[in-house]
């Protein structure tokens, strides 16, 4: 069997204030090429399809063009942490008829269980396993105990649940952030990062052992969180600066027999915009700007070290970079004064902040029952944030 395995499309997203949308309509395109060619037996999404909880039209009618052109293929779609439950989920029975699956929420009753879609081959049967976007709170009302330990212990007591027969071929997909012992995924600017307390969105992923296959989502890279099997897909797109350098694609698996095990490649996707760092003086990136005239629409973040700054150097480069991400001064004098403000600054816990801005606002500080109270509500808003 041979699937298509991608996630983090952010249909929506903006860079830097550009719109994304032509990037994104040139991914779907490229998306039913390869479909075309490659003629996969499935297609799966691990979740963050829309960048917001409320998309906007363009981007409700990017997930629209997408699904046409999976061309009637067997499609897993399973919700991350930015995507709308309701939204996502919308005409589900009457995608289903037309081999799309999706899946938004992990088990809300006793009795039920993660959603299962079986396809078969040559071989015999491969059983999907979909396990959308989850936090304790999410089924801490029938799941208690497992709620009070933590992602790993909810993901653990449903996958026990499932009573999985191992000796089969199976596949989940799963949009969480997972670790590899003392081994952190490599993360990008364009991920949502949320101060971590103790590490608690972090999950072993030795809790998906067993697995022939572990289609993640959730980090932008492309990656293997330990074996090769748990794979991280990564973006089809850049969507920051800190992506500049990486090569974007979309994850092909191949299985055989149980015994054969599987087979991954990519299939590379060229960006109708290249996301570009540029550093050096003035001069030399303006130089860089002629002899690479194929370069000039990209998006581009200038880093400029001249120590003496030309005056409307701004607009002598957007004459070459039409958009232009960011410009950035880096010489002796930003240098120095980024060191003098870093020695004065002191990073403020979600506490400090508010207390500060609480005395900002009455003219006074916070008494014992008005401190005892925030610290509950900041320690209940930690325990189940979104990632």
């Amino acid at each position: 069997m041979k699937f298509f395995h991608l996630s983090d499309l952010h249909f929506g997203r903006q860079l830097h204030g550009y719109s994304l949308y032509m990037e994104q309509k040139e991914f779907i395109k490229q998306l039913s090429k390869y479909i075309k060619e490659e003629k996969p037996d499935a297609v799966l999404f691990s979740g963050d399809i829309y960048d917001k909880a409320v998309p906007a039209g363009q981007a409700v009618a990017l997930l629209d063009e997408m699904l046409v052109s999976l061309d009637n293929i067997p499609s897993l779609i399973i919700a991350g942490n930015h995507d709308c439950a309701e939204r996502l989920q919308y005409g589900r029975s009457f995608l289903e008829k037309h081999n799309i699956y999706i899946s938004v929420l992990p088990p809300q009753k006793e009795d039920e269980r993660l959603k299962k879609v079986i396809l078969k081959d040559q071989y015999g049967n491969v059983c999907f396993y979909m396990l959308p976007f989850i936090k304790p709170g999410m089924v801490r009302h029938f799941m208690p105990d497992a709620a009070a330990g933590g992602e790993y212990a909810v993901i653990k007591a449903l996958l026990e649940k499932e009573d999985i027969n191992f000796s089969g071929r199976n596949v989940i997909l799963s949009h969480q952030f997972y670790k590899n012992g003392s081994h952190l995924p490599e993360r990008s600017d364009s991920e949502q990062k949320a101060v971590s307390v103790g590490g608690t969105d972090e999950i072993d992923i030795s809790v998906l052992n067993g697995f022939d296959y572990a289609a993640l989502g959730h980090i932008h890279k492309a990656q293997q969180a330990g074996k090769q099997i748990f794979r991280y897909c990564g973006t089809p797109l850049k969507y920051s600066v800190s992506e500049a350098g990486q090569d974007k694609s979309i994850t092909v698996v191949e299985m055989g027999t149980k015994k054969d095990g599987i087979h991954i490649r990519t299939l590379p996707v060229k960006p109708l915009h290249d996301v570009l760092k540029l550093r050096g003086g003035l001069g030399e990136i303006i130089s860089f700007a002629k002899e690479n005239k194929d370069k000039q629409d990209d998006y581009v973040s200038i880093t400029i070290t001249d120590d003496d700054i030309p005056e409307m150097a701004k607009e002598q480069l957007q004459g070459y970079f039409p958009n232009i991400l960011e410009i950035i001064a880096d010489n002796e004098r930003t240098r120095q004064i980024l060191s003098e403000e870093a020695a004065d600054f002191k990073e403020l816990s979600p506490y400090e902040a508010f207390a500060v801005f609480f005395k900002e606002i009455t003219g006074r500080g916070m008494d014992n029952k008005e401190s005892s109270l925030l610290k509950e509500v900041i320690e209940e808003a930690l325990k189940d944030r979104p990632f």
